[in-house]
């Protein structure tokens, strides 16, 4: 007989006073034997004292920001499957356990439950949001692959062996975002599940800065781009300045083939340098390529010791 598996499910909030009781039952009601974490970001409303009336356990992260959250209930929380919901009450409860049962059968490391809205015309994206979404998909896709159509979906259920080995870098809301490049880099099992997505309860509001946070998630998307595949990011800077050095270097070259003399010596010597900075750009990623092969075989050794998801729920 297969083991039963311990489930957690973990609830970051900031100020989610006016649905956070309602996310606690449903999960509760639909994985019946869950311990049910809420960890509370310093709310400014009564979201923890709601949530530990409505059963939950409750935790405080002090530091601002929901990365930061994450990588706390990562390293705290103690269970062989992890969900991941926000405190919203826009994801739709009665899918988890499909989840949870695609991950167990299907020996998977990650679930992301790709959302689609419940009323097409409805606001469950706020103004610009669904475009940004999939312009950010887009470039995921481009940089690191299709594996994904939902990078930025909160509602995820996870293996202890993804969890434990997730090194949850983010601060904030690119932390999503982290994760698909984590499974993406260490090939791990994945799969999506498509789920119905709501619009806020009257009293919640969405805390993403729409510039702010689209910048950081650019800006994360390309350092571990730099990370992850630094021969091809040093590669294209490579190609960048000897595009420069050949474009002023050529004609040089072919007058002084034509008549022996020089008559540009600055732009000369200037085409040499950029030249030189696309030989050395070219020597940094094959050095880093070296170095970011041994840290991803170290990473999947670390995740090769933990054990496989297995069970039944």
């Amino acid at each position: 007989m297969q083991a039963e598996q311990k489930i957690a499910v973990v609830i970051p909030c900031y100020n989610e006073a006016a649905a956070i009781a309602k996310v606690v039952d449903d999960f509760r009601t639909q994985l019946v034997g869950a311990d049910i974490y809420v960890f509370d970001n310093n709310s400014s409303d009564d979201t923890a004292e709601i949530a530990r009336k409505a059963g939950a356990i409750v935790r405080n992260e002090p530091v601002p920001g929901k990365g930061n959250v994450v990588r706390r209930m990562f390293a705290d929380v103690e269970a062989d499957i992890y969900v991941l919901v926000d405190g919203d009450d826009t994801y739709d409860a009665p899918s988890v356990s499909t989840m949870v049962n695609m991950l167990l059968e299907q020996g998977l490391d990650m679930v992301v439950g790709v959302r689609e809205e419940a009323d097409p015309k409805g606001d469950a994206y706020r103004a610009g949001h669904s475009w940004g979404n999939k312009a950010f998909n887009r470039i995921f896709a481009a940089c690191f692959g299709n594996q994904f159509t939902d990078i930025f979906s909160g509602f995820r259920v996870f293996s202890r062996r993804f969890v434990k080995s997730f090194p949850a870098l983010s601060s904030g809301f690119e932390i999503e975002t982290e994760m698909s490049i984590h499974a993406v880099k260490l090939l791990l099992p994945t799969a999506e599940y498509k789920t119905t997505y709501y619009a806020r309860p009257e009293g919640s509001y969405s805390k993403l800065n729409t510039y702010q946070d689209g910048l950081r998630i650019l800006w994360t998307i390309f350092k571990l781009f730099k990370e992850v595949y630094p021969f091809r990011f040093f590669c294209s800077i490579a190609a960048l300045f000897a595009a420069v050095s050949l474009g002023l270097g050529l004609p040089i070259v072919g007058t002084w083939i034509a008549t022996g003399l020089v008559p540009r010596f600055p732009t000369a010597i200037l085409a040499m340098g950029i030249m030189l900075l696309s030989a050395i750009s070219l020597t940094c990623g094959l050095i880093l390529d070296s170095v970011a092969r041994n840290h991803l075989e170290n990473k999947r050794l670390k995740y090769l010791t933990l054990p496989a998801p297995r069970g039944r729920v």
